[in-house]
């Protein structure tokens, strides 16, 4: 069970309290849920076509929703990340390219998709975020996090902005960085897809940035389990050199004592 210090600290991360500063509120810690969309959650997406399952990505769907419903139950800044390109690819690097097309089958990154469109392309069906965790408010054929039709009023809910990536990191080339320091975010929670490309590259700038970063252990999810665990213990190594480590059951813990305590 989580435990929350006077100071605003969940004490259970590893490998340190976290945030480092005791500064967990609802004034400057954030969700991030990463690139949970279509292309790498679903069969048919991109994930898919370069050979991977998506059973890893798609079991952590219901821990999400949980957390993305706390938070937005008492009224916390949550954002999304959503990786694409144009659709002349003239936001993908050469050597991108040719990565993403360098398998058995030279299929990549803007090659046809069996979801419709083409893979990672914005506005391609694949591109945009699963309907289970669409970003609130709901469009009138929405979702609300327990994966009915919308009935949930979040009455204390703001508006959750998307954050639209060409690159793995939620940074690179975006004005992210920008809107969360406007906003008085300083603390970041992240979960979502995939743990050893997106959502490291997202926690090592964000560590880089001056964010102290707590990755959601049991809400992240990579192709396989080895190169999930190994993420998670570079994370934490050398006294959390990219942040800390934490399960999403202690996080909402740690907001339901705070709310009670408001």
């Amino acid at each position: 069970m989580a435990s929350l210090s006077k100071s605003n600290q969940i004490a259970t991360t590893k490998p340190y309290p976290w945030p480092y500063d005791a500064s967990f509120s609802k004034e400057t810690t954030a969700l991030v849920i990463i690139d949970m969309q279509l292309d790498f959650c679903s069969k048919g997406g991109y994930i898919t076509q370069q050979g991977y399952d998506v059973s890893h990505t798609r079991a952590i769907i219901p821990a999400l929703q949980i957390v993305l419903h706390n938070f937005r139950d008492a009224g916390w800044q949550v954002y999304h990340t959503r990786e694409g390109h144009r659709p002349d690819l003239s936001t993908l690097s050469p050597r991108e390219l040719y990565r993403s097309r360098n398998n058995t089958t030279n299929i990549g990154i803007g090659s046809p998709s069996p979801l419709g469109g083409r893979f990672l392309i914005r506005g391609s069906p694949g591109w945009d975020i699963i309907p289970e965790l669409a970003p609130f408010p709901f469009s009138p054929t929405g979702l609300d996090p327990s994966g009915d039709i919308n009935t949930v009023n979040y009455p204390l809910a703001t508006p959750e902005p998307v954050i639209d990536k060409p690159s793995k990191s939620a940074f690179c080339f975006t004005d992210f960085a920008l809107i969360l320091r406007n906003r008085g975010i300083k603390n970041l929670v992240i979960g979502g897809v995939t743990t050893d490309v997106c959502v490291s590259s997202t926690a090592r700038e964000a560590t880089e940035l001056g964010f102290d970063v707590l990755i959601l252990a049991d809400a992240c999810a990579a192709v396989s389990k080895e190169a999930h665990d190994a993420v998670l213990e570079t994370v934490s190594s050398e006294g959390g050199v990219f942040g800390a480590v934490g399960s999403w059951k202690d996080v909402i813990t740690a907001i339901g004592m705070q709310v009670k305590a408001s």
